[in-house]
């Protein structure tokens, strides 16, 4: 037997043994209590033994999560998909030994390598100012724990000023990122206060990322970091909606004036629910009703589409009076349901000279806080697919270089992000990954408002596992570390720049082992 399975048959004799020890009355009160019951088959035939079943069937999640999956099996997010996250918010690091664990038989993408890579002082990267942080060293057993925070000065990694990416070049304010990677949509209310703050402070202080209000609203939690800001509206259109529910330009100029807000993004589509949100009422309490325009304690289902426009006449409408009134970029968030679901809109934009400023490509795979089973797991495109048709569309109606491209889905590693960006992404989002440097442990709570580490809830009592001043050097290590990986692959693949991967410099090594450009396999359009 494995080490494993031990362990698992010690539990169990355990919890048998824990049985046994209850006192001979209760098992006669369960007895005879689950033989008269109607609702569960199996305790009517087998009182005793059925209990103890369901105790199983109830602690089987966890056991499985801890020791009977293997490092690379769990969904949504495997053992070692947390533990890479996590090692590099507290420690800074991305270094491995003995080799990877990844099943080269198997098919999949991988960066083609470079015979001259690129050297250090070729790379057009910001190495400096240095910007201080906070790291563990230390050790960590069961019992005597030794770590502890120390003081780091680390390079920003980001872009220089002339390599930044311009978004809504012809808006009155348009928005200079000097980072790949961000914050994905995640409201206050689905979030809570505590995981939202470490978040905006993680990110101001790694400067040149962004945080993204999801549809909830704008709230004070999301600039309390000092960095740029995306709000996003959807169809609920929170945080700028009058009380009878009807959209406020008033709340629209006053979010707007805001100098950290940088853009607008209207949510038309999400990867995990094509369709309005959802937030359970036991999460609305009184300030995210105020923030949102809600009424408290009431639970919020969203409208599937947006009343204030209809199709893509009226969608560019609305934009350019958001553009307007705001001076801001706008842009929209969409799945991609086939390869043809943006070719009307690019055309559009083509014919127009009008759209938005940049679009965000959501995968089928990405994560949400409440969603139906049905929806998730079978409409919408995964990011692969969707990323390179939307920039196949874009190209094709000569509409690209105006509009850049956000990608989000699981894209929570350099080597994914470094796919991504080859496949036609300008800027990254990232939700889950933000969500486990946090402390997120995959716990599947989310919907309930019980977390137990206290991210995904805004419940007092189970919000004080997280603290702020603690967890805002794992978020900014994070994305350092994020950052620090492009930055070598790019240097490995032989391009000065992150923001220089295209389609060949993917391949693709199918299950006999033959190896096929990304380039071929999906070729830029001609225009």
């Amino acid at each position: 037997m494995t080490l494993f399975q031990n362990i698992g048959l010690f539990v169990l004799t355990s919890l048998i043994l824990l049985m046994i020890s209850v006192p001979p009355i209760l098992f006669l009160i369960w007895y005879f209590y689950d033989k008269k019951q109607s609702q569960h088959s199996i305790l009517r035939n087998f009182p005793l033994l059925g209990r103890i079943r369901y105790l199983l069937e109830m602690l089987g999640p966890e056991f499985r999560q801890y020791m009977f999956d293997s490092d690379s099996e769990g969904k949504p997010f495997s053992r070692s998909d947390f533990s890479n996250i996590v090692i590099q918010g507290k420690y800074l690091k991305t270094v491995i030994a003995f080799g990877s664990k990844r099943d080269f038989n198997k098919p999949g993408f991988y960066l083609r390598n470079s015979m001259f890579p690129k050297q250090k002082e070729e790379m057009k990267v910001m190495l400096s100012p240095k910007i201080p942080t906070k790291r563990y060293v230390g050790t960590e057993g069961l019992f005597s724990r030794t770590e502890h925070l120390e003081g780091v000065d680390v390079s920003p990694w980001t872009l220089p000023d002339e390599n930044a990416i311009i978004i809504g070049s012809r808006c009155r304010e348009p928005w200079h990122v000097k980072g790949p990677v961000g914050m994905s949509a995640m409201s206050y209310g689905a979030l809570g206060e505590n995981a939202i703050s470490s978040i905006s402070h993680g990110l101001g202080m790694a400067t040149g990322s962004w945080v993204h209000t999801g549809e909830g609203g704008l709230a004070p939690y999301h600039t309390v970091g000092g960095g740029d800001v995306i709000m996003q509206i959807g169809s609920g259109i929170f945080g700028v909606r009058n009380e009878d529910g009807s959209f406020s330009w008033d709340k629209f100029k006053e979010k707007a004036a805001n100098p950290q807000l940088r853009c607008f993004e209207i949510k038309l589509a999400q990867g995990a629910k094509i369709r309005g949100g959802h937030v359970e009422g036991s999460k609305v309490n009184e300030e995210i009703a105020q923030i949102r325009g809600v009424k408290p304690w009431k639970t919020v289902d969203s409208p599937n589409r947006h009343n204030q426009f209809h199709d893509i006449n009226s969608l560019f409408d609305f934009i350019d009076q958001m553009r307007e009134a705001g001076g801001k970029p706008v842009g929209v968030k969409v799945v991609m349901g086939g390869p043809d679901s943006a070719d009307e809109l690019c055309q559009h934009m083509s014919e127009t000279g009008s759209g938005p400023d940049f679009i965000t490509v959501d995968g089928g795979e990405g994560g949400s806080g409440a969603t139906y089973q049905e929806m998730a797991d079978t409409m919408g495109l995964p990011i692969k697919s969707g990323l390179i048709y939307l920039d196949d569309a874009l190209r094709k109606s000569g509409v690209r270089e105006r509009v850049k491209i956000f990608a989000s889905g699981k894209l929570f590693s350099p080597d994914k992000i470094a796919l991504a960006l080859a496949s036609g992404a300008d800027l990254v989002n990232i939700a889950r990954g933000m969500m486990i440097s946090v402390g997120c442990i995959g716990a599947m709570k989310c919907h309930t408002n019980t977390c137990p580490v206290g991210v995904a809830t805004t419940d007092p009592d189970h919000q004080k596992a997280l603290v702020i001043d603690e967890k805002k050097w794992r978020v900014m290590n994070y994305v350092i570390t994020l950052r620090n990986g492009l930055h070598t692959l790019a240097a490995a693949t032989g391009i000065d720049s992150y923001t220089k991967f295209n389609r060949n410099h993917v391949v693709y090594s199918d299950q006999y082992g033959k190896v096929t450009s990304l380039e071929d396999l999906f070729p830029y359009p001609t225009t």
